[in-house]
């Protein structure tokens, strides 16, 4: 009967002198999110494009609409005469519709067609009348405004 005691000690002595299993890894610290000021968040109106073409949809004010072509047509003449050349490209492939119809409200709607569309450009006609101002009417920007 000392057989089966012996065999414990033994098996008991042995683990004792095995070292210990490692402690589990601990989970790494979650990272702390950056302080508000450094999150930068996205522009909601930022009317850049990733793909090849775009597509934007502008309502105008019924009686405010052959302002809003003016804007539209002298903005697109000093793009395409002006010395940088993505803005020559940016010309080049953007056409303006009217459509058919008018929406719900009875505004004039406008499609913007963007083909091909010029990656990382802004088409945001406010931006682009704000940075060509010098080339461009000066009251230009506030009937563009005026027309939404």
């Amino acid at each position: 009967m000392l057989w089966p005691v012996t065999v414990a000690l033994t098996l008991v002595l042995q683990l004792a002198q095995q070292p210990a299993p490692p402690p589990p890894a601990t989970p790494p610290a979650p990272q702390t999110p950056p302080p508000a000021a450094a999150v930068s968040t996205p522009d909601p109106a930022n009317s850049q494009f990733a793909t090849e073409a775009g597509l934007l949809l502008v309502t105008i004010k019924p009686t405010l609409a052959a302002d809003y072509e003016l804007a539209i047509r002298t903005l697109q003449d000093a793009m395409a005469k002006t010395s940088d050349p993505q803005r020559q490209a940016v010309a080049k492939g953007w056409r303006v519709f009217k459509a058919g119809e008018g929406d719900a409200k009875g505004n004039v709607v406008y499609i913007h067609v963007l083909l091909p569309a010029v990656p990382g450009f802004d088409y945001r006609v406010s931006l682009l009348v704000d940075e060509m101002v010098k080339d461009l009417p000066p009251d230009l920007l506030s009937k563009y405004r005026d027309a939404f």
